[in-house]
C-alpha cells in the first residue's frame, strides 16, 4: 500500500493541472429535501461533452435537491488531474473510470463497492446480464457499472479508397493486406492511417497469437516470445520510415482539432480505436464514413467486447446513494440515452438499446450492427489490467516513440520492455 500512496504523492507533484473544463451550477430551488451536492469527472470530446451536460440538467430538472458540478478533461489530462484527488482523499462522487485503472483505484480502496446499491435497487441491473457487469467487478466487488460496450475496429471513408484505387477491407483482411495498401500509397504523401496507441494494438496482436499483456496474476509480462514484440513493432517501424504512418508527435497529446489530423482531410485511409468513437468522428469528419473490423489474422481470436468505461462512486463520497441513483439514470433512462446516441458504447441495459432501436441513426445503426458481429467473431476479453498498468502502459509509449524515431531497433525495446515492465509487475507478488 505504501509503495501506491507514493506513487500516487509523487503524481500530484508531477501533474500539470491547467487545461480544464469545468463549471459549478447553483441557485436551484429546494423542495423539501436535503439539498445534495454533487460533483462528477469524465474524460471526453465536444461532442460528449455537451451529451453528458445535458443529460446532467435533466437530472437536476428531475430531481430539483440535486445540483451536479462537473468537471472534464482530454484523457491524458484527466488521469493527471485526478491522482493527486486521489492522493488527497478528495475524489468526485461519480468518477469515470477505464478499466485500465480499475484495479489500482479499486485495489487501494478508493472506489465504493457498488453491489448493495444494485441489490437494493438503487441501481437497477435487470436488463443487464451478468457477464456486462462482471467488467466492472474486481472479485466479488463491484467498483464500476459498464456505461456501454465497444469494440476495436477500423474506420475509413470508402470515396477516397476509391480515389486511390483500394479496395475497402473485408473481415478476411490481414495486417499483411495493410501492408500492401501502403506499398501502392509510397511517395503520394497519403497515409495509411495515424493512431495506433500502442498499448491497445499490441495487446490486440497479442491476443492474435493466443496469449495476453499479462499474466492472470498481474505478476509478469503474458507472453514469453519476443518475436512476437519484434513482429509487431517491426511492421510499425516499416510503415513510418516509408512515411505511411503520421508523425509520432501526434500520438504525444490529445488529438481535439480535426484540422491537425491528416485522416479528417482526406490524406489518411484509416483511424483505429473503439466503436464508440465512431458516432463523434462522423460528426466531425462531416461525410459518410464505414466500419471493418481490425485486420487479421485470427481476428477471432484478438477481438473482444470492452467495456468502454465506467462510472465509479468514490469512497470518500458523503452522497454515495445520490451518486448511485444518477448512475442509474444514466444507464436506464431513456430520454438520457437519446442524448447519448451511444457515444460512451452500445447501451448496456438490454431494454434501453431496444427501445432506442427506433431512434437511431444511421451512424449509431453501424455500431450496433459491428458490435453484434463482434460479439460473434471474437473471445472473452483479458481481466482488468493489474496494478501498474499505467506505469507499464508509459513505459510502452515511451519505447514506441524511439522505435518509431529510429533511436532504438525492435528487438533492443523488445528487451527493454520486457525488463522494465516485469520490474514494475513483480511487485505484485509483494
Amino acid at each position: 500500500m505504501w509503495r501506491w500512496a507514493l506513487k500516487f504523492a509523487v503524481i500530484c507533484l508531477l501533474s500539470i493541472l491547467g487545461g480544464c473544463a469545468g463549471r459549478t451550477e447553483s441557485g436551484l430551488h429546494q423542495t423539501g429535501a436535503e439539498q445534495v451536492n454533487l460533483r462528477i469527472a469524465w474524460w471526453g470530446n465536444e461532442y460528449r461533452n455537451n451529451a453528458t451536460i445535458q443529460v446532467i440538467q435533466r437530472y437536476e430538472e428531475q430531481n430539483p435537491h440535486v445540483n451536479i458540478e462537473y468537471d472534464y478533461s482530454a484523457f491524458n489530462e484527466y488521469w493527471k488531474k485526478l491522482a493527486p484527488s486521489a492522493a488527497g482523499n478528495v475524489l468526485p462522487d461519480i468518477i469515470q473510470m477505464d478499466l485500465s485503472y480499475l484495479s489500482e483505484y479499486g485495489t487501494l480502496g478508493l472506489l465504493e463497492d457498488l453491489s448493495p446499491y444494485v441489490d437494493n435497487g438503487w441501481i437497477d441491473t435487470g436488463s443487464i446480464s451478468d457477464d456486462k457487469l462482471a467488467g466492472g467487478k474486481l472479485g466479488e466487488q463491484l467498483y464500476g457499472v459498464t456505461l456501454g460496450l465497444n469494440a476495436l475496429f477500423s474506420m475509413y471513408d470508402p470515396e477516397v479508397l476509391k480515389a486511390y484505387g483500394l479496395q475497402p477491407p473485408d473481415a478476411s483482411w490481414t495486417w499483411d493486406d495493410l501492408e500492401t495498401m501502403g506499398q501502392k500509397l509510397k511517395g503520394t504523401g497519403i497515409y495509411l492511417g495515424t493512431y495506433l496507441t500502442p498499448e491497445q494494438f499490441f495487446a490486440y496482436s497479442l491476443r492474435q497469437q493466443g496469449v495476453s499483456l499479462f499474466t492472470k496474476d498481474g505478476s509478469s509480462l503474458g507472453y514469453q516470445d519476443d518475436g512476437l514484440f519484434v513482429e509487431y513493432f517491426g511492421r510499425m517501424q516499416r510503415l513510418m520510415q516509408d512515411k505511411l504512418l503520421f508523425e509520432p508527435d501526434i500520438w504525444t497529446q490529445d488529438i481535439n482539432d480535426p484540422d491537425e489530423d491528416p485522416f479528417y482531410k482526406g490524406q489518411a485511409l484509416f483511424g483505429w480505436g473503439y466503436s464508440n468513437q465512431f458516432i463523434s468522428t462522423v460528426q466531425r469528419y462531416g461525410k459518410p464514413l464505414a466500419i471493418a473490423p481490425m485486420p487479421g489474422p485470427h481476428n477471432e481470436r484478438g477481438l473482444f467486447l470492452k467495456p468502454s468505461m465506467f462510472f465509479s462512486v468514490a469512497k470518500n463520497s458523503k452522497h454515495k446513494e445520490e451518486a448511485a441513483r444518477f448512475i442509474n439514470f444514466f444507464v436506464n433512462d431513456l430520454e438520457a440515452n437519446k442524448l447519448l446516441k451511444g457515444e460512451r458504447g452500445v447501451p448496456v441495459s438490454s431494454a434501453i438499446k431496444e427501445q432506442l432501436m427506433p431512434f437511431v441513426e444511421p451512424e449509431l445503426a453501424q455500431v450496433f450492427d459491428y458490435v453484434e458481429w463482434v460479439e460473434q467473431h471474437s473471445s472473452p476479453m483479458d481481466p482488468p489490467g493489474p496494478i501498474g498498468t499505467a506505469e507499464v502502459t508509459s513505459v510502452l509509449r515511451e519505447i514506441y516513440d524511439l522505435i518509431m524515431f529510429n533511436k532504438m531497433t525492435p528487438q533492443k525495446a523488445a528487451e527493454e520492455f520486457r525488463l522494465r515492465a516485469n520490474g514494475i509487475l513483480s511487485q505484485n507478488l509483494q
